[in-house]
């Protein structure tokens, strides 16, 4: 591996390639089950910090490895050794300490018998601390917000029974708290929800959207009375998708009811084809447009910041939710002037 070529020839593209590469990648040789590098790419050089000219010719582990570590690294160069190919999240030694990587070992035969082979580390440090940071904090957050909550709750609401019915200004103060405490745990519910998705490794299956949009359209037929709320469904309407699907419908739905101060809001699910190959779930109503800086930040128009960031989760949900199946969400105005929000799906 020529790491030091600066332009690709017909002879060398690949080295180009890996020269070129962001990931760390080694090129070593098998001698008596030891990995000595033969050269590394400038990625290497990058993110462990070891000069090409101190270790070519040395071995591997004895630079990257920590002792501790070392019975896993010559268990994978075994299984290099006989012809395997390795991945494994690892911890590696750089100048500046540990650092976490996705290893992959390549083993390829030489015709005069040794065993040479490829590391490559991709380094996933980052990634893995602020997966874990995140997940720390989504859990001590929802537990903390959903008790607390339903605390503010429970003890507003006997306030709200022992307080005289003439002292409207103090029934008025503890409705509004009882309100905000609702929003908090409705928010700790939603980041639950949005944990679960993001969370969720499985490869999206298919689905008819039809039943679960009817569902969901008469739960809250039930739930608020209030609501004008129609449907225009096809029959079937497969769709890529899981239970999450649901998810995201029913906060549509909720948010238009819930953000409609019209005495009687209305609301309109739509399911229709929209173009070959996809199909659109479309939730209409007349209430007040949703801000052009919150769609513009769901949309990936605007970055969010401490001041503009969103009223809540629900349609962050309903974003990640599309888009793990291959979809997206947008917006549009309705036939009434309020809002027409779209769940976007390839079928199958």
């Amino acid at each position: 591996m020529p790491s030091r070529d600066p332009e690709p020839t017909a002879e060398n593209p690949y080295e180009h390639l890996i020269e070129h590469v962001q990931d760390a990648v080694v090129e070593f040789e098998l001698v008596d089950g030891e990995p000595l590098v033969r050269d590394v790419n400038r990625a290497f050089v990058d993110i462990f910090g070891y000069e090409v000219a101190a270790i070519r010719g040395e071995s591997l582990n004895d630079w990257i490895v920590p002792e501790w570590l070392l019975e896993e690294a010559e268990r994978l160069d075994q299984q290099t050794g006989v012809g395997e190919i390795n991945y494994q999240r690892v911890k590696r030694e750089t100048d500046t300490g540990l650092r976490e990587f996705l290893y992959r070992g390549i083993p390829y035969a030489r015709d005069d018998g040794p065993v040479d082979g490829f590391a490559v580390y991709t380094d996933i440090t980052d990634l893995t601390r602020q997966q874990h940071r995140l997940q720390v904090l989504n859990r001590v957050l929802r537990h903390n917000l959903r008790n607390e909550a339903n605390l503010i709750i429970g003890h507003t609401g006997r306030l709200l029974d022992q307080l005289p019915e003439q002292s409207s200004e103090w029934t008025g103060a503890a409705a509004t708290i009882e309100g905000a405490a609702d929003s908090l745990s409705s928010l700790a519910r939603e980041a639950g929800e949005i944990n679960a998705v993001l969370s969720d490794t499985d490869d999206a299956d298919v689905i008819d959207c039809v039943p679960l949009v009817h569902e969901v359209v008469e739960q809250h037929r039930q739930r608020a009375q209030r609501a004008d709320i129609g449907i225009d469904l096809p029959e079937v309407m497969r769709v890529r998708g899981n239970g999450h699907l649901r998810s995201a419908i029913n906060s549509l739905v909720e948010n238009a009811i819930e953000h409609n101060p019209a005495p009687v809001p209305f609301v309109r699910a739509t399911v229709r084809t929209f173009d070959a190959g996809w199909a659109e779930i479309r939730i209409d109503d007349d209430a007040p447009r949703i801000p052009a800086d919150e769609r513009a930040i769901l949309t990936g128009d605007l970055e969010a910041t401490q001041i503009q960031h969103g009223s809540g989760l629900g349609l962050w949900l309903v974003k990640w939710v599309a888009e793990s199946y291959g979809g997206e969400l947008t917006f549009g105005e309705s036939d009434r002037g309020g809002n027409s929000v779209r769940i976007r799906l390839p079928k199958p």
